[in-house]
């Protein structure tokens, strides 16, 4: 990335917060401190708003917007997979709103790129099995409006449908949304129950945003998994580092946290089944890193030895 790129995309990355801190902006770009405050500079001098605190970071000033943006193809590409994942995995209310942003960037494409992406989209399929027990009783049309509760820290009202068919009527404060078992689960502190709850978006019959706020009282994912493993022994949590390479574009699910490490990822899960997430991970061969626990190391080791010995075994016999 040429100098002019790359302070035009540090320009946007400051836009997208209120304050960003150069060590993020260093992480990003992978460049010095001396480099961002020097970049920094040469976009105050251009005449750029910047603002900056100690200790915090760096703002733009309010007011200031930078022009709209062309995509580049990739850009484009990368939003036109995307929406593929998203037809197959989210509800109708985010499908919704993806496709009339993925419109929102096709309309500022050339000629050129937009008969790219039109060859592109008819040449990508993913191959999705979800649930099939989906019907009119559930709507599941809420993500929209459960993310919008989440950023704003807003109270739910709900109507659930639990597995025996049994509906109840819940004040939730959302703590976050989780992706596991084929569908979206929207975590919270359930003030019926006292405690954190676990509602899964397919099952919730009806949904209203109470517009009440909830600052009184911190709820957070990382206190739900903490609470979850504290009360669950059979959950044992564990840390892998995958190659990017070797995930071939496709997501990582079911995991409590990820870590984007350039070409790396390190995932963190809860697991219930040790062998059953061992013998997932042999498939990655050496691309993968097992920081934790030890005895899931230890499974693949085994695993990956009675793989060698049968196929030795067998060639042997062959012979």
């Amino acid at each position: 990335m040429n100098r002019i790129d790359r302070l035009t995309a540090i320009l946007i990355h400051l836009q997208t917060k209120r304050v960003v801190k150069a060590e993020e902006i260093a992480d990003r770009f992978g460049m010095s401190l001396r480099t961002v405050y020097r970049d920094v500079k040469a976009l105050m001098e251009a005449g750029v708003p910047i603002g900056s605190e100690a200790g915090k970071g760096y703002f733009i000033v309010d007011g200031f917007h930078l022009p709209p943006i062309m995509f580049t193809q990739d850009e484009a590409n990368s939003m036109m997979l995307a929406g593929k994942l998203v037809e197959k995995m989210a509800d109708k209310s985010v499908r919704d709103a993806f496709g009339s942003a993925l419109y929102k960037i096709k309309s500022v494409l050339n000629d050129e790129d937009k008969d790219n992406l039109e060859t592109l989209d008819s040449n990508i399929q993913i191959s999705y099995r979800g649930r099939s027990e989906q019907n009119d009783q559930f709507p599941n049309h809420f993500m929209t409006e459960i993310q919008r509760a989440v950023a704003k820290k807003q109270v739910l009202r709900l109507d659930y449908v639990n597995k025996e068919g049994e509906v109840s009527q819940r004040l939730v404060e959302p703590a976050g949304i989780f992706y596991y078992s084929l569908a979206w689960h929207l975590i919270g502190w359930c003030r019926l129950r006292n405690g954190y709850r676990d509602f899964r978006s397919d099952r919730i019959k009806n949904l209203v945003n109470t517009g009440e706020g909830f600052n009184m009282r911190s709820v957070s994912l990382k206190e739900y998994f903490q609470n979850l493993y504290a009360t669950n022994h059979n959950l044992i949590p564990a840390a892998v580092v995958f190659d990017k390479k070797a995930l071939h574009g496709q997501p990582l699910n079911s995991t409590t946290s990820q870590t984007d490490l350039g070409d790396r990822i390190r995932a963190e899960f809860l697991i219930d089944d040790l062998d059953f997430i061992a013998r997932w991970l042999l498939m990655y061969g050496k691309s993968i890193e097992i920081e934790s626990p030890p005895q899931l190391r230890s499974r693949v080791a085994e695993l990956a030895d009675q793989l060698y010995h049968h196929h030795v075994e067998e060639r042997n016999l062959v012979k």
